[in-house]
């Protein structure tokens, strides 16, 4: 099984870091910092926990003067490249709050997110003064560097994964997609991924809202500008929205359920043990005189710990299916334990999906390994 993510954060890198530091300011002493940031509580703080006691005990021991500790990281930030690194925009996050040093806290966010990524912290600052921050944000999606532009985009997600919650974009989305207009044809893949995922989260409390977007968008028949579109109302296409599906060109399968004949799905064997796999069957035929184009998806309801249960959707297909088609396909599901999904026994039900509708259902007993 591989390490946790927080394990990275290890007594060899903080010696390393702390050369690093000790090699630009003289006064640092290594020891001491390796020594408050390995306390007695190490083992036990979480990922997040543990970059944030980084920057804090940084803090203690670079200059008490903002500007004077922000020069001795900006002499260091070309050696401290990575994901490791985010307690760099993090140390601003904790001791650069304070509104007079605002103008050196978002120079420096500006800078270390081309290093780490600054989406993180730039959200404490979005919370305080979200007019101000949106303005500024605004600034970025014109900047030449693709990494400042993305934090523009990404900083300011409704939902984004381990960041803090912004509520006021959660209820009103509008600010932010002010900031996404600037970037619906930014050249760069890394910069469209960012405004897609912001678009998808969007998408979860307004998909009316994302819905007129897309719709607005897809006229320009920008190739970038449809490329986000397509992956930014994934959720949407996954939900079978009538609307979505149409702009994309799907079939209407809802309404027209004749199209797909002797669908079937089921999953050999219907007993294993959690850390195994099963070979998932499935199959159908297209009834259409005409070309149809079809997302095919699989769906599992996992067994959660307290007996409810969690659909996961998991792509087979998507592209155009001719008059008389036959389609007869294997696929092997791993039901062993990640990260992000833990399995619990019981009874899984497993669905086969055509633009969204479901066609098939078999299910899966998972016994206790």
């Amino acid at each position: 099984m591989a390490e946790p993510l927080k394990d990275l954060y290890n007594e060899t890198f903080i010696r390393e870091f702390s050369e690093k530091v000790r090699g630009v300011y003289l006064s640092f002493s290594t020891e001491s910092f390796i020594e408050e940031v390995m306390d007695e509580h190490w083992d036990e703080r979480k990922l997040k926990e543990r970059i944030r006691h980084i920057s804090i005990t940084l803090g203690k021991h670079l200059p008490s003067d903002y500007q004077e500790a922000l020069d001795i990281l900006y002499r260091l930030d070309k050696d401290c490249e990575g994901f490791r690194y985010l307690f760099f925009p993090d140390f601003v996050e904790v001791h650069g709050l304070n509104k007079k040093d605002w103008p050196l806290s978002l120079d420096a966010l500006e800078r270390f997110t081309a290093r780490s990524s600054s989406e993180f912290a730039i959200r404490a600052f979005i919370l305080l003064d979200p007019v101000l921050m949106i303005e500024k944000m605004k600034e970025w999606t014109n900047h030449d560097d693709e990494h400042v532009r993305r934090l523009a985009s990404e900083g300011c997600r409704p939902r984004l994964p381990w960041g803090q919650a912004l509520p006021m974009f959660k209820s009103d989305p509008a600010p932010v997609l002010e900031l996404l207009e600037n970037l619906k044809n930014d050249r760069s893949l890394y910069v469209r991924k960012s405004v897609a995922n912001n678009l998808n989260d969007i998408a979860k409390d307004h998909p009316k809202t994302v819905i007129e977007t897309a719709k607005r968008w897809y006229e320009s028949g920008e190739p970038n500008t449809i490329w986000i579109i397509r992956r930014g109302c994934r959720t949407l296409v996954r939900q079978a929205d009538p609307e979505v599906l149409s702009l994309f060109g799907y079939t209407d399968i809802l309404n027209n359920p004749n199209i797909i004949t002797n669908a079937f799905i089921r999953n050999e064997p219907d007993s294993i043990f959690i850390g195994e796999t099963s070979e998932l069957h499935f199959g159908f035929q297209v009834q259409e005189k005409n070309t149809v184009k079809l997302r095919i998806e699989y769906a599992i309801d996992f067994v959660k710990a307290k007996k409810k249960t969690s659909r996961k959707i998991f792509l087979l297909a998507d592209r155009d299916f001719s008059d008389g088609e036959g389609v007869e396909r294997v696929r092997i599901h791993n039901w062993k334990d990640l990260t992000t999904r833990r399995h619990y026994m019981g009874i899984h039900r497993i669905s086969l999906l055509v633009n969204g509708v479901e066609v098939a259902e078999t299910q899966v007993k998972l016994n206790d390994g």
